[in-house]
């Protein structure tokens, strides 16, 4: 499992995900460019210190995202409003790759376009979207409980 980050607005989200990556053993793809000036000082003190602990890769561009990705054929599962599935409908793969757009405006078409599987998570009508963090904590909740990907608890 993978997570994947499609220029990203905000460091706070970003620090988030990392944290969430971090704590749950799954890598961490920010595709550039990013809303906010990539700050190593600023993501750490947001970020505390789970950035030591997570596999973080920038990458420049969607096309080279899309490069990377179909090269090792990997399975594009894209979190949108506009998603034709719940994310408990799909089946998911260990080897998927997990899309968030951007906070202010989700991802362009032609990223629509190349997904593989577009999930919209449920939610009360009239409702515009979730942070997300808390969307990509849900469903990579599911992929992993589907996969059985959970690290294996730590805890004394």
């Amino acid at each position: 499992m993978n997570i994947a980050l499609f220029q990203p607005d905000m460091a706070e989200n970003v620090a988030a995900t990392i944290r969430l990556a971090a704590c749950l053993g799954v890598p961490v793809s920010i595709i550039e460019p990013t809303g906010f000036v990539w700050d190593q000082r600023r993501l750490r003190r947001i970020g505390m210190d789970y950035l030591d602990k997570v596999r973080l890769e920038r990458i420049p561009s969607f096309s080279a995202f899309e490069e990377k990705r179909r090269a090792g054929r990997r399975r594009l599962v894209l979190l949108t409003t506009k998603g034709a599935v719940a994310h408990c409908d799909v089946d998911y793969r260990a080897d998927d790759v997990l899309l968030a757009g951007r906070e202010s405006a989700g991802v362009p078409d032609d990223v629509h376009e190349v997904a593989d599987v577009r999930v919209r998570l449920p939610m009360v009508h009239g409702m515009r979207s979730l942070n997300v963090v808390i969307a990509l904590s849900m469903v990579l909740g599911e992929a992993l409980r589907q996969t059985r990907g959970f690290p294996e608890d730590g805890q004394d």
